[in-house]
């Protein structure tokens, strides 16, 4: 016979995960919200048409997908404490514009567009890193270091330490472009926060000294920069508009 204790283990458990299953969480409730929130891409195909030239500098800002991760202001509360009929504040980045997986990102041809002597400075959150070192690889382009940290001034929450720096990193093709231009750019650029993953002008600022009379091309753009080529969704709206 099964002792009683045994069975009352077992209902007792098939409590907790009953109750577990059923606990309202900020995903089961702001759903319908954020599926009308996240920004779609409505081009026929993948991604715009690329430039019919070649670059010595690629400066690129990869719209990194997090698999749909939401963030909630908790304020400061544990999930059992928090009150789920308020409004938590709900934010992610397919709010803000239409993000691809490494694997799409890898299907885009940018060495079409890169010189046989090319740089590509890319910028990858810190979750990303690695799949930043493949997606360069899989352009065409061999990892060298780590160009710039920028310190936000800021942080965000993180699951190890809080979340201070992002960082750009640089690929090689061929040579480093010539002629080069000033050789004392300091890695660490201390610049404040601004709209959600607007970078500071003070990178492009950096890399237009370090090469200034070389063909430069921003890719996933926001916005034309004097200087600059520019490519991506929000630049082939800015032509349509």
């Amino acid at each position: 016979m099964i002792a009683k204790e045994t069975i009352q283990k077992a209902e007792a458990k098939q409590q907790t995960m009953f109750n577990l299953s059923n606990k309202r969480t900020g995903y089961s409730i702001y759903n319908g919200e954020a599926k009308r929130r996240i920004k779609q891409n409505t081009l026929p195909s993948l991604y715009p048409k690329l430039p019919n030239k070649k670059f010595d500098i690629i400066y690129a800002d990869p719209p990194w997908d997090y698999n749909g991760k939401l963030q909630f202001d908790k304020s400061s509360k544990s999930a059992e404490q928090i009150d789920l009929s308020k409004n938590i504040f709900i934010s992610s980045a397919v709010f803000k514009y239409p993000t691809l997986k490494t694997s799409e990102l890898m299907k885009i041809p940018i060495h079409e567009i890169a010189k046989n002597d090319c740089l590509l400075f890319m910028w990858t959150t810190n979750p990303h890193l690695s799949q930043a070192v493949e997606l360069g690889e899989a352009w065409g382009f061999e990892y060298k270091t780590v160009a710039f940290v920028w310190d936000k001034m800021n942080h965000n929450p993180g699951q190890y330490t809080l979340s201070n720096c992002e960082l750009c990193l640089v690929f090689k093709r061929g040579r480093i472009p010539k002629p080069r231009g000033a050789r004392d750019i300091q890695q660490l650029v201390q610049s404040p926060r601004r709209e959600h993953s607007e970078k500071p002008i003070e990178v492009m600022q950096a890399i237009e000294k370090m090469f200034p009379t070389q063909e430069r091309i921003e890719l996933f753009a926001r916005r034309k920069t004097k200087g600059w080529s520019a490519w991506g969704l929000d630049i082939l709206k800015e032509g349509n508009e």
